[in-house]
C-alpha cells in the first residue's frame, strides 16, 4: 500500500517545518519532518557521526541512508498507530530531498501535491536561518558559509525533484506570505488535490 502524501518543498528556511507541523495537527493528516529524525539521532552512534558529518559541511546525507532512516521512523509511527495509514494522508517536509531519493521513494508513496515554498530572494532565507538558529538552538543554521552552502546544494540537488513531480502536481506559494497565508494557499490546494 502506497502512503498517499503531500510534500513540503523548498530551501532551507523557507518554512516548511512550521506549516508541516500545522497541517499535522489537522485529523487525518500525519506530518513528518526528516530533519527532526535526524536531529533525534544519537550522535554516539555510527548514523549519528555520519549524519554530524555531513550536515556540518552543509551537504546531504546519502541517499540510501536518509531513505532507509524515513522508513524505520515511518515503521515506528505505523507500529504505534500514530500514524494510521488508511486514513491518514502523509505530510513530508525534508524528504526526498534529491531526484534519486524521489525514485527510491516512489513505490512507497503516492504524491498527491508538492507544495513549493517559493523564496527566490537568498538573503531573506539566511536572515531567517541565523534567527531559527538563536530562537532553536540549531547548529546546523548557525554559520552563514554553512548556511549558503545548504542553499547552493538545494539548488544543484534538491530543486530538480520539482521537475521530477511535474507542473500536474507542484504548486508554488510565495513563501515571503504571512505563515496563515501561506497556510492559507496550502489548504485551497488541499482542497483541490486529486
Amino acid at each position: 500500500m502506497k502512503y498517499r502524501t503531500y510534500l513540503i518543498f523548498g530551501a532551507p528556511g523557507s518554512g516548511k517545518g512550521t506549516q508541516g507541523k500545522i497541517l499535522g495537527a489537522i485529523p487525518r493528516f500525519f506530518h513528518c519532518a526528516c530533519g527532526d529524525v535526524f536531529r533525534q539521532l544519537d550522535t554516539r552512534t555510527q548514523v549519528g557521526q555520519a549524519f554530524l558529518e555531513y550536515s556540518s559541511r552543509g551537504e546531504l546525507v546519502p541517499d540510501e541512508v536518509t531513505v532507509k532512516l524515513w522508513m524505520a521512523r515511518l515503521g515506528d509511527m505505523v507500529g504505534s498507530h500514530t500514524f494510521k495509514p488508511d486514513i491518514d494522508s502523509l505530510v513530508l517536509d525534508g524528504i526526498p530531498r534529491s531526484v534519486n531519493q524521489a525514485k527510491i521513494m516512489n513505490d512507497m508513496i503516492e504524491v498527491k501535491r508538492v507544495f513549493h515554498l517559493a523564496c527566490p530572494d537568498r538573503n531573506a532565507l539566511v536572515t531567517r536561518l541565523k534567527k531559527r538558529a538563536l530562537k532553536e538552538n540549531r547548529f546546523d543554521d548557525a554559520n552563514e558559509e554553512t548556511i549558503r552552502r545548504r542553499l547552493e546544494t538545494y539548488e544543484e540537488e534538491s530543486k530538480p525533484v520539482l521537475e521530477f513531480y511535474g507542473p500536474d502536481l507542484v504548486k508554488d506559494i510565495d513563501a515571503t506570505q504571512t505563515p496563515v497565508k501561506v497556510l492559507q494557499d496550502i489548504l485551497c490546494a488541499v482542497n483541490t488535490a486529486g
